[in-house]
């Protein structure tokens, strides 16, 4: 079966990559991959990031750096590659918003994976919470990366707060769910989602005595609910929606590098402060070990295979309706098991009592695997839906109706 999938994946690949040259000079520079639609709804493909990757023949790894608007990413990802301002990522308060959508740094950094040559690609992120942006974009923004990349740097800014857990969980949420959807169009079947490496990295100077890492690990702890408290249990649900991370994640933190921050891509390393030049080193060699190639289906993927699989997570991403934060989930899915218990009764209504308890148990079971089928088709989240399955006991209460029914017709016969 992977034998046939992976020949089905070559051929779309030919046909996808026509024969052709390149209409790039020089790669030594930034190139969108993703933009924006007009309205920020949705996503499309752009045709100058996608050739930087297409001619790659060694297997791909991707590192992208994710986080608020305004937080640094990109001064950030120029330090990690060693580029000033002027000719790496474009720095927010050098150029307005330079970034919309996802940026690619066009000459990937070649290293040595447990002896495979791999090529390593950086990707700038648009910031969230951003004016003039709905939250679906911001979370398919997010998704993406999250797919896509092999190491994902959440840069925040000071501290670690709830709505940022919470964007992560529906992140990862979201990620697993087209992930999913794409890869079964792409192969029929299912494939279980391979999350990223998450490096948490938190810019702040002081931790108050603790390691980063602990600030992390408390952040993502259950709160207590002895009161079964419903704004508590989402929070802890937040969190649970997280364990596909598993122990794949780490923690670090960096230092402000100087106190002028609109100065700092004029300023040598000489001029940053000296802690902020250390940690900045370390946090390279911290990216450095936990890359691995981006691996699909069991295997790697170079340029071509990379860029198909971009494609068919973009196109799954704006095919799906989704609910546009994670609090949401619950209501958009409560709204699916509306329609699966109407579906249930209305073939249930067909049913004329009374009528033998066998025929009557196999009427139930033909209904309810109609209604379960609508729900596996429409609804959210593999965590979630877990969750809002078990709601589907209105069918249960249902049925134990139509059961006292039918027995009190057939006892009138």
């Amino acid at each position: 079966m992977k034998t046939a999938s992976w020949v089905l994946l070559l051929s779309l690949i030919f046909s996808f990559c026509a024969s052709g040259t390149s209409s790039i000079d020089n790669f030594h520079q930034a190139f969108p991959i993703v933009e924006p639609d007009p309205g920020h709804t949705k996503l499309r493909l752009s045709k100058e990031g996608l050739e930087a990757i297409e001619r790659i023949t060694t297997p791909i790894a991707a590192v992208a750096v994710i986080g608020p608007y305004r937080s640094g990413k990109s001064f950030l990802l120029n330090q990690l590659l060693s580029l000033s301002c002027y000719e790496g990522f474009g720095v927010g308060h050098m150029r307005d918003t330079k970034t919309k959508g996802i940026w690619v740094w066009g000459t990937p950094i070649e290293v040595d994976i447990d002896g495979v040559r791999t090529s390593v690609f950086y990707l700038d992120t648009e910031g969230f919470e951003s004016v003039g942006k709905s939250n679906v974009y911001d979370d398919r923004i997010f998704a993406l990366a999250t797919v896509m990349s092999s190491v994902l740097v959440y840069n925040l800014p000071e501290t670690i707060r709830e709505a940022d857990i919470a964007r992560l969980s529906f992140a990862v949420e979201l990620a697993e769910e087209f992930y999913g959807r794409s890869i079964s169009s792409l192969f029929g079947q299912d494939v279980a989602f391979e999350p990223a490496k998450l490096l948490w990295l938190i810019q702040r100077d002081f931790l108050q005595g603790k390691s980063v890492q602990e600030m992390v690990h408390e952040a993502l702890l259950h709160v207590p609910n002895t009161d079964g408290n419903k704004n508590i249990d989402m929070v802890n649900q937040i969190r649970d929606s997280l364990a596909i991370m598993g122990d794949n994640s780490t923690a670090f933190s960096l230092p402000q590098p100087h106190l002028q921050r609109t100065k700092l891509c004029d300023m040598k390393d000489g001029e940053l402060d000296p802690a902020y030049v250390t940690k900045r080193d370390q946090l390279k060699q911290l990216v450095s070990s936990i890359i691995h190639p981006k691996i699909v289906q069991g295997r790697t993927l170079n340029g071509k295979e990379f860029v198909l699989f971009l494609e068919q997570i973009l196109e799954a991403l704006n095919k799906g309706e989704i609910p546009s934060t994670g609090s949401l989930v619950e209501v958009f899915n409560k709204g699916i098991l509306e329609r699966c218990l109407k579906l249930y009764s209305e073939r249930m209504k067909k049913v004329h009592l009374p009528i033998l308890e066998q025929s009557l148990v196999e009427y139930h079971e033909s209904s309810l695997a109609e209604a379960m089928k609508l729900f596996e088709e429409q609804h959210f989240g593999r965590h979630h839906a877990k969750k809002s399955v078990v709601q589907l006991e209105e069918i249960d209460k249902l049925y134990r109706n139509i059961v006292m029914a039918n027995e009190y017709q057939s006892s009138k016969l």
